[in-house]
């Protein structure tokens, strides 16, 4: 192979190798990825080791099982490549020039995958209603993002690391695919070759595709319900496990032929690494794919999901594939040969005693135990202990838990609740997960989501006790005790806001900017600084720590930066509708504006703010100072009644009658007053008020 060769791994998120015309599937033109194939060597039989992104990622670039590398689920886990045969320092260390450009917030760079990288893009746009894992872009901006990388290095050994997430959910293919395809899955693999198609013109246009060495795959495929399961993680058969892969050596060598014994994605590293004479300094379970297509040389090959128990408490599962034989072992064990029965509806477990024992013994050969994601660093393991989680979590007992196969009812009411959630029906996203929880408490995911949809619904007292329900069970989850952070922000309870978020920051972005927000609010200006300008440097496309700076520099008199950041944040904000992402923005461009005398852009911001967020109540008392200042009383009135009607709430009217006082209209405000005791006598504002 020539020195320098370059080299372009590319990975389609969440592709089943049965819906490609290469694998037998004719129903979806995938011309880019046929012609691709036409020059490369197919790989018939290749498997994921886990069918979750994060962690059959990181296995693709270790060429390590889960137990050995660490990542056994999406969240929770970082990579620490340090010491491990990582493939973009394995080909640093060759002189390799190596970029990424990936679609998905959950191979995010903080994740740990850029170690071993010059240039790793990993720019998103982070909705306030999407899911983290829902996350993605657009494969085709995806590549415009990495194409003045590619320029640059189209004249060197370089390393390319692709990732597109079309054919994960939501399932939504673009025009013409979506009208085209009776399957939205199907259209989304269509979608997916196009942005493929667009790359292998890129790598033509600079004169690189053909001394390349391109491989290409997916993480894990997509159950579509052929087992009861939609998308991916709870099971183990072959319709989540099976991927393509096409290995496409420099000038097509041995283009068009195949690999018919079964091989995994840990081969992808020792592969590479044999191709380009690179020395590992690692035992790797795995072997290239040029090794000989000799089926006695057969070795099983592992795979597991952790994904049930981090997330429902159901039992986790394991696998070992030894063809023709699949055994999927966990509390209903099954056995399906392959060969006779790919799609695996015949469980043989009683009827082939000899083969159930040998791969029973198989998977015996390697690490089942379970470890929750705290037990990985011992910072953080001090942290949790000193709040009384870790050693108490539900989710790493040893008592018997269900297989998830006979929980999948319970998936699809999920399903219908975080469809709610995702599309601001929060009333009806809390009660639905509150539905299942009734009947199945021990769903931390479930938890966690009826906290956020609390949260939205301005409820953070009641977000709180959901968000503690789902620290117990995880035994501290850094996401949650994030969330948890920011509904104690909520109410005031800073120091203990300030534990969370601590305990959240290093694997949960977002809990910087409320870090820094805690303490901006306890008055430590200088303590929120640093912070601040790391989550600026660290931000990428998130507007959050946009407004945290701004907040801060509002707090330091610095007015105008204030509105220069925030205007920075409404710019990239753009025509996007998710207005919760940037919820009182509006609010502090009028405190901006009000400080700097600018009274008309001050009472314009504080409406847009009480427009979009109601319940925001002092939107509205600032704007009718505002308009008492304009000399405008009439408005003032007006405001406050219109806050009066958006929260008929004793607080509100505390707020109303307080600002009523304040601008000189003491008779209204006796008046409103008196009409509160009626209402609500008992309540102490009103009756520390009267």
């Amino acid at each position: 192979m020539p020195r320098g060769t370059p080299v372009i791994l590319i990975s389609i998120d969440t592709l089943r190798s049965d819906r490609l015309p290469a694998y037998g599937h004719d129903e979806t033109a995938t011309p880019a990825i046929a012609s691709l194939s036409a020059d490369a060597i197919l790989v018939r039989r290749a498997y994921t080791n886990v069918p979750l992104t994060l962690p059959a990622h990181v296995s693709m670039l270790t060429g390590l099982y889960p137990p050995e590398h660490g990542v056994r689920d999406n969240a929770g886990y970082r990579l620490r490549s340090e010491g491990l045969p990582y493939l973009p320092r394995i080909l640093e260390e060759l002189g390799y020039r190596t970029g990424a450009a990936v679609s998905t917030f959950v191979l995010r760079a903080t994740a740990g995958l850029d170690a071993g990288f010059d240039f790793y893009d990993d720019r998103l746009v982070i909705g306030a209603k999407t899911l983290l894992s829902d996350v993605q872009r657009d494969g085709h901006d995806t590549l415009d993002a990495a194409r003045e990388w590619l320029q640059s290095v189209a004249g060197e050994p370089f390393f390319f690391f692709f990732h597109i997430y079309e054919p994960h959910t939501p399932h939504a293919p673009p025009e013409p695919y979506a009208s085209r395809y009776e399957s939205a899955y199907d259209g989304e693999v269509a979608a997916a070759d196009a942005v493929i198609a667009e790359l292998l013109e890129e790598l033509k246009r600079l004169e690189v595709y053909d001394s390349a060495i391109i491989l290409l795959t997916s993480d894990h495929g997509e159950g579509l319900y052929d087992h009861g399961d939609y998308e991916h993680g709870l099971l183990l058969y072959r319709e989540s496990l099976q991927v393509p892969l096409l290995l496409k050596l420099p000038f097509s060598d041995r283009g068009g032929s195949t690999v018919e014994r079964a091989v995994g994605l840990i081969d992808v590293v020792p592969t590479l690494a044999a191709l380009l004479g690179a020395e590992v300094a690692h035992d790797l379970p795995g072997r290239s794919l040029l090794d000989g297509d000799d089926a006695s040389e057969q070795r099983p090959l592992y795979a597991e999901t952790f994904f049930p128990r981090f997330h429902f408490r159901w039992s986790e599962l394991f696998s070992v594939i030894d063809p023709p034989y699949h055994y999927i072992q966990g509390p209903d064990p099954e056995l399906y040969d392959l060969e006779r029965d790919p799609q695996e509806k015949n469980n043989l477990l009683r009827d082939d005693r000899r083969v159930l024992g040998r791969m029973r013994q198989h998977l015996q050969d390697y690490e089942q135990s379970f470890a929750p994601p705290s037990e990985e660093d011992a910072e953080t393991r001090q942290k949790l202990a000193a709040l009384g989680y870790l050693g108490s979590t539900a989710s790493s007992d040893d008592a018997e838990l269900p297989d998830p196969k006979s929980q999948l009812a319970t998936v699809e009411e999920l399903k219908v609740a975080f469809e709610a959630y995702a599309e601001g029906r929060y009333q009806q996203a809390a009660e639905k997960f509150q539905s299942v929880l009734d009947t199945q408490p021990q769903l931390i995911d479930a938890w966690e989501q009826l906290g956020h949809a609390r949260m939205a619904m301005g409820q953070p007292q009641a977000a709180l006790d959901a968000f503690e329900r789902a620290m117990e069970l995880s035994g501290g989850s850094p996401p949650v005790a994030g969330a948890m952070a920011s509904a104690l922000l909520g109410l005031g309870r800073l120091d203990e806001a300030r534990q969370y978020a601590e305990l959240a920051v290093d694997g949960h972005e977002q809990s910087r900017d409320v870090l820094a927000q805690i303490h901006i609010r306890q008055g430590d200006l200088e303590a929120a600084e640093p912070i601040v300008l790391e989550a600026l440097a660290r931000r990428g496309s998130r507007l959050g720590p946009l407004l945290t700076a701004a907040e801060l520099r509002f707090s330091q008199d610095r007015w105008q930066e204030a509105l220069e950041l925030t205007g920075q944040a409404l710019a990239e904000f753009g025509d996007r509708t998710d207005w919760q992402s940037i919820r009182r923005i509006h609010y502090l461009r009028g405190s901006c504006f009000g400080h700097l005398q600018r009274l008309d852009d001050a009472a314009e911001a504080y409406a847009r703010e009480a427009e979009l967020f109601p319940a925001t109540r002092e939107a509205f008392t600032n704007l009718a100072l505002v308009y008492t200042l304009q000399d405008n009383p009439q408005e003032a009135r007006a405001a406050l009644q219109r806050m009066l009607e958006a929260n008929p709430t004793a607080a509100a009217h505390v707020d109303a009658s307080r600002t009523l006082r304040r601008i000189g209209q003491p008779s209204a405000a006796s008046s409103l007053l008196q009409d509160a005791q009626r209402r609500w006598p008992q309540d102490p504002g009103i009756r520390e008020l009267g």
